[in-house]
């Protein structure tokens, strides 16, 4: 059975930063592309960012370029994402996914949610 369980999420201030961890079991992690997604209040799932099965391959939505880095542990299952210069339009439910594509229907396998919530 494919699981996934993201954690990490919290309050944070704007400018501020945060690591979700995503730790995943029941598939092989190492040749499985990964992703993260976001959904805010009110609004439909947004791709939020994307990589290959090697992590020579990575893939970010315009409006967290520059700020999110997506990454897999070296030694363990676990999909991450270093949020830094944190805005309040971050604001949202994450998840993760295994597979690689920018809709929610290309993916089958998501993860349990955790909130992000950006403000002062």
């Amino acid at each position: 059975e494919v699981q996934l369980q993201a954690s990490g999420g919290g309050l944070v201030q704007p400018g501020g930063s945060l690591r979700l961890s995503c730790a995943a079991s029941g598939f092989t992690f190492s040749s499985s592309p990964m992703s993260w997604f976001r959904q805010a209040p009110g609004k439909e799932r947004e791709f939020v960012a994307a990589i290959n099965w090697s992590s020579s391959s990575t893939y970010y939505v315009d409006s967290v370029k520059g700020r999110f880095t997506i990454s897999r542990g070296a030694a363990k299952n676990i999909l991450y994402l270093q949020m830094n210069s944190l805005k309040p339009e971050d604001t949202a439910v994450y998840y993760c996914a295994r597979g690689w594509g920018n809709t929610p229907r290309d993916y089958i396998d998501w993860g349990q949610e955790t909130l992000v919530t950006v403000s002062s």
